[in-house]
């Protein structure tokens, strides 16, 4: 990885950010962090959340916060204001998201019993269509290797799994934080990515932001990146001085001063 200051952001149009542990310094948005999120949208930047956490806090986020629109749930939809009315696109229909909770519940309890100190997230009820299981946000912390364990007993169960900073999350479905970001920006802002990745950078912490890392030309990870350094997943291509949300202002800062 090398160093922020060799990213060059004169042609960046577009800045995208996971948000536990990246924007945000553990648990809490700081001043600094949502500060430069308001200067990206003060300069034209387009600003996008694209996060694990449910659909609850997307709702909230697209509504509230200075951004275009958020992906969540590691890409099962996105949400964005159109004309001051919050539109929602999920990948499936509301008829598959309600078999999916059903058997992702299931999964949850056997989850529980098979790994002493995890628990289903305190989100868990405002989710649409992923499984989440704490293994250090209101649980006490336990070790990369029980997240490891938690995530490969979501794939014997069929699911797709990733691990975050705080959770590992499972869901039904050949999808990613990538691919509904890629159908947000061709449907909303008309973008084809691959031929517009130059102009967007991304900004992540943890493996389950691997697809972004990989793809984007500009990725960033922040400091704290560096905590999985023993897990096997696609880095990204910069990494900053700082680490979380002191991280992100850092990117913002360096994108802005191209003007």
């Amino acid at each position: 990885m090398k160093p922020l200051a060799a990213l060059d952001p004169r042609a960046v149009r577009a800045v995208l950010f996971d948000i536990d542990d990246t924007l945000t310094t553990t648990g809490k948005l700081t001043a600094g962090a949502y500060g430069a999120l308001e200067e990206l949208k003060r300069a034209g930047k387009l600003v996008v959340s694209v996060t694990g956490r449910p659909a609850g806090w997307c709702d909230h986020i697209a509504r509230m916060w200075p951004v275009d629109a958020v992906v969540g749930e590691n890409g099962a939809f996105y949400f964005c204001l159109s004309g001051g009315k919050l539109e929602k696109r999920f990948r499936d229909d509301p008829g598959i998201r309600a078999a999916g909770r059903e058997r992702l519940a299931a999964i949850g309890q056997r989850i529980l019993a098979a790994v002493p100190g995890c628990a289903l997230a305190s989100d868990q009820p405002y989710r649409e269509a992923d499984l989440a299981i704490d293994y250090c946000e209101d649980v006490a912390p336990l070790p990369l290797a029980t997240a490891e364990r938690i995530a490969a007993l979501m794939r014997e169960a069929g699911l797709h799994a990733k691990i975050s900073s705080i959770h590992v999350n499972g869901w039904f479905g050949d999808y990613d934080k990538l691919a509904m970001t890629r159908l947000l920006f061709a449907e909303r802002f008309g973008w084809d990515l691959d031929a517009r990745n130059r102009e967007i950078v991304f900004a992540g912490d943890s493996p389950n932001d691997a697809p972004m890392f990989a793809f984007f030309e500009n990725s960033v990870g922040v400091a704290n990146l560096r905590r999985f350094e023993n897990l096997a997943f696609e880095r990204p291509k910069y990494i900053a001085g700082a680490a979380s949300g002191a991280g992100f202002a850092e990117l913002a800062r360096h994108v802005l001063q191209a003007g």
